[in-house]
C-alpha cells in the first residue's frame, strides 16, 4: 500500500455531492395510487415455489403485490414491458435516482432509451426497518442476482436453481422462448425483502437474515403494461448463504389487483423519455 500524503485527511474530508439531484424528477401521485388501492380487487394470484420462479402480467393502471405467506423468504424481481422485452427494469439508474434500497414512493425505472417509470411502490410493510447499525436495509437495487456462472467461478460447482436460472426458465415459459434467447433478457434485479449493504472496511456487498415475516408485502402500481418474473431465492432469508439446497426456503405469492372503475381519474401512462436521439448522431 502507498504511503498516505500529508493532506490525506483534507482530501477525505471533501464533502460529497449528490450525482442526480431529484428535485425536478417527476413525482408520482402517491395519494391517488394509495386511495385507488384501497378499493382494488384481486383478479389473479401466482406463486413462486421454493427455489423456483413464476411469471405474471400486470396491465397498466393495475397493482401487483409480492407477499411472504409462510416463512422468511427473499425474492429476485425482473420486469419488462409486456409488449417489448427490450424495455426492461434498469436497476442501476433506479439506484442512482433513489438510492441503494427502495421503498414507498420510489419508482422502478426502465432501461435506455425509454427511461420512464415502470412501477411505483405504494405500500411497504417493512418501511419501518430503515438502515441498521451495519448499514443494512431491505429491497436493494445493488445486488445482481445469484447465478450459476459466479457459483461455478467461486466453488467449481454446477447449481441449477440460482435466481438467474429460475428467472430464465420463467421467462422462457411465459413467452415460449428457447432458454438461450430468454437468458439474454434476464437482468439485474430488485432484491425484494433481502437485507443487504456494504461493509465499511472492505466495501464488500453483504447480506444478513431478512426481517421479513409471514404477512409482509411490497405493493406496486404498474405504470405500463408489465411482464414480471419473481424467483424465490434458494438462500431462503439469505441469513447464511444463497445458491443452496440446504437453506430453509419458502414460497412467495404475487397478487394482481384491478382498481375500481374511475378510481384513477387523471392518471395517464407515462411517455418514453423525451430526449431526441437524432441530435446526438
Amino acid at each position: 500500500m502507498m504511503n498516505a500524503p500529508e493532506d490525506a485527511e483534507a482530501r477525505r474530508a471533501v464533502p460529497p455531492v449528490i450525482c442526480y439531484p431529484t428535485e425536478t424528477l417527476p413525482k408520482p401521485d402517491l395519494g391517488l395510487y394509495t386511495a385507488a388501492l384501497g378499493s382494488a380487487r384481486v383478479t389473479h394470484r401466482v406463486t413462486a415455489s421454493p427455489r423456483d420462479a413464476c411469471a405474471f402480467e400486470v396491465p397498466a393502471g393495475h397493482y401487483f403485490r409480492i407477499m411472504c405467506p409462510e416463512a422468511p423468504q427473499v425474492g429476485d424481481l425482473n420486469l419488462w414491458n409486456a409488449n417489448d422485452l427490450g424495455e426492461r427494469f434498469f436497476s442501476g439508474k433506479t439506484r442512482a435516482l433513489h438510492g441503494t434500497h427502495v421503498s414507498t414512493g420510489d419508482r422502478l425505472w426502465s432501461a435506455l432509451p425509454y427511461l420512464r417509470p415502470m412501477a411505483t411502490i405504494v405500500e411497504d410493510t417493512l418501511d419501518w426497518y430503515g438502515i441498521d447499525g451495519f448499514g443494512g436495509s431491505v429491497h436493494d437495487v445493488i445486488g445482481t442476482r445469484c447465478d450459476p456462472y459466479t457459483h461455478a467461478l467461486l466453488s467449481g460447482g454446477a447449481y441449477h436453481h440460482c435466481c438467474h436460472s429460475n428467472l430464465t426458465r420463467a421467462l422462457a415459459d411465459a413467452r415460449d422462448l428457447p432458454l438461450a434467447e430468454a437468458e439474454r433478457h434476464v437482468h439485474d434485479v430488485l432484491n425484494v425483502f433481502m437485507c443487504t449493504g456494504f461493509t465499511r472496511d472492505t466495501g464488500q456487498y453483504f447480506m444478513k437474515a431478512s426481517p421479513v415475516r409471514p404477512g409482509d408485502s411490497l405493493t406496486f402500481f404498474a405504470e405500463i403494461d408489465l411482464l414480471g418474473a419473481l424467483s424465490a431465492c434458494p438462500g431462503g432469508d439469505c441469513g447464511s448463504e444463497h445458491s443452496s439446497d440446504t437453506a430453509r426456503c419458502a414460497p412467495l405469492d404475487v397478487e394482481i389487483l384491478a382498481p375500481a372503475e374511475n378510481s384513477l381519474n387523471g392518471w395517464v401512462v407515462p411517455s418514453a423519455n423525451g430526449y431526441d436521439r437524432s441530435h446526438g448522431r
